[in-house]
């Protein structure tokens, strides 16, 4: 049967979602270990997306095909036993049945990321939030995020040597907000390229400093060159807080 399990990691110790031949520090290793043991069978864990070193997640999927039958019916005891078993800094909330053919990657209709920046002090905010501590124009920092809806080619933003078969995406939302002492970036979109967020926030915020202005964001855009684009800002600031899947997806 396969099923997909709702969780969240905070993705400080890891090297990212992906399993990697050079380190068993990532989220997917670690799930994919303690579902083995527990269930008593080789599993395989696929996730919603890949999140890189460092990133977070408040909401994820992920789907997994077992010959246990009874996840659903035990579905608390069985949660007791999964976050007994993994590291305190990933939580799995749910077991939902899917059809056997629903994939948690391929599926998602939508993605929501966060990214925190955090202009004071704060040593609970450690390895949580971007500590950035000039001074921004947040009105022409949500203009520039406006003309993100005009494009649907994120080439300047996107990690290059990658095996993208497109950097095309369309984005739904970019807005940033203050909230006391933070400033909140909230983008959605059908898909993201690798590194695309924290590209985005490194160009807008140069917009917030006066160092581009909305006619140099549109430049950067249309040159479809990462190298146009500002520094990626780091990742321990962003969060992956929704994805979305069709209506009556679930069972």
């Amino acid at each position: 049967m396969r099923y997909f399990i709702e969780l969240s990691y905070s993705g400080t110790a890891y090297h990212g979602w992906q399993i990697q031949d050079n380190t068993f520090a990532t989220i997917q290793q670690t799930i994919n270990e303690m579902l083995s043991r527990l269930l008593n069978e080789p599993v395989f864990i696929t996730g919603c997306g890949r999140t890189d070193t460092g990133v977070h997640a408040k909401q994820y999927y992920a789907h997994f095909d077992t010959t246990n039958i009874n996840l659903i019916e035990e579905e608390k005891r069985w949660l007791f036993k999964f976050n007994n078993a993994l590291p305190v800094d990933i939580a799995i909330y749910k077991i939902i049945e899917v059809k056997e053919n629903a994939n948690a990657r391929f599926d998602a209709i939508s993605r929501t990321y966060q990214y925190y920046i955090n202009n004071k002090k704060n040593p609970f905010l450690i390895n949580r939030s971007y500590f950035l501590f000039f001074d921004l124009d947040v009105n022409e920092m949500n203009n520039a995020s406006k003309i993100l809806f005009d494009y649907t080619d994120f080439s300047s933003f996107a990690k290059t040597n990658t095996q993208n078969y497109t950097n095309n995406c369309k984005i739904y939302k970019a807005e940033w907000r203050v909230d006391n002492h933070q400033l909140i970036f909230t983008i959605s979109a059908d898909r993201f390229l690798r590194n695309m967020v924290r590209a985005v926030v490194g160009t807008l915020l140069s917009v917030g400093r006066g160092k581009l202005t909305i006619e140099d964001f549109k430049k950067v855009i249309e040159t479809k060159s990462r190298s146009a684009a500002g520094l990626s800002v780091p990742a321990d600031g962003l969060y992956l807080t929704e994805v979305v899947y069709p209506a009556n997806y679930f069972i």
